[in-house]
């Protein structure tokens, strides 16, 4: 099969096509033919070096946090999926390679696909769904008529971050580029403000900041309410080290108000995505879809910036 690998640290250009064996799944697995998956900014820091102090994967290694696809195999103890099931999930926990023609994953990362997307659009959520999910009501416990701030608001996970926060009653301030105000409040923003040209000391108090870009969380936590909760999703890839264990040292001193995770979800969760995609609180945004062929271009389109929720890879299944 075809699979995306890299064997060095680098520029998009380390990003190859390579043909791999075909894996099987193993007891309790689900072999999925996967129809598109999303490339994740994240990934862009782990292909150029700049997480290898926190990363220990060997070469080669595969790219791609999530999937869409149909279900093409069981292993033993499966019961819950038959071959061509429409599914959506992810890969395990830190762990990569969904970016491939086939990915066998244990039966508790994945869940029925919505009903109302096609496949290729589905794949903009998974990763970037839980993620959100997680942070609104289970880390911040986000409750109506709170006001939430999302800086990062254009990306994956901020995008859909803005739409469930207005979905769960928030009054939702978004920090986005400039030419994104218009798109990020016809989302649901409340108010959408420039955060090249928007200050911290700005801005209101707010009782709940998602963070999805990693820099001066200082000064955002400063605009914390007295009970007021601080989800940061993201770390300063530049400075990587101190950005984590700075974000650590004020998660352990306070608890209750800074609240960073990486995201595991539940087999729960996952199929709570999919109610949520159904019901219509989220919908995905996708910026481009590209063949995997194009994967290289997919990561320069990341690093450019301003990117629209999710750049997507489609398999050519659909």
């Amino acid at each position: 099969m075809r699979a995306v690998q890299y064997d060095r640290f680098g520029p998009p250009e380390v990003l190859r096509v390579e043909e791999v064996p075909t894996p099987r799944p193993g007891p309790g697995e689900v072999l999925v033919e996967v129809h598109a998956a999303s490339v994740d900014a994240g990934e862009t820091a782990f292909r150029a070096g700049k997480m290898r102090r926190l990363s220990r994967a060997r070469f080669p290694r595969g790219t791609g946090g999530d999937f869409t696809g149909r279900v093409s195999a069981v292993g033993s103890g499966v019961q819950a999926w038959r071959a061509g099931d429409a599914v959506w999930g992810l890969m395990p926990h830190l762990t990569f390679g969904a970016i491939a023609d086939f990915v066998a994953v244990p039966e508790q990362r994945i869940a029925a696909a919505p009903k109302n997307l096609d496949l290729v659009e589905a794949a903009a959520l998974p990763v970037s769904g839980t993620t959100a999910l997680t942070a609104l009501t289970e880390k911040a416990r986000l409750t109506r008529g709170e006001r939430l701030l999302v800086r990062g608001a254009t990306g994956g996970v901020g995008s859909v971050t803005v739409q469930l926060g207005k979905a769960l009653g928030a009054h939702v301030t978004a920090l986005a580029g400039a030419r994104n105000l218009d798109w990020i409040t016809e989302l649901g923003a409340d108010v959408a403000l420039d955060y090249r040209t928007t200050r911290p000391e700005d801005l209101g108090l707010f009782d709940v900041v998602v963070d999805v870009v990693g820099t001066d969380l200082g000064a955002y936590r400063a605009r914390l309410t007295r009970q007021g909760r601080m989800i940061p999703l993201a770390f300063d890839t530049d400075h990587i080290v101190s950005s984590v264990a700075g974000t650590m040292l004020r998660a352990a001193t306070s608890p209750r108000r800074v609240k960073p995770f990486s995201n595991n979800p539940s087999p729960d969760r996952i199929a709570e995505l999919t109610r949520s995609v159904e019901d219509g609180s989220i919908r995905p945004a996708i910026d481009t879809v590209f063949p995997m062929t194009d994967i290289a271009e997919a990561h320069h389109r990341l690093e450019a910036g301003g990117v629209r929720g999710k750049c997507v890879i489609d398999m050519g299944r659909s």
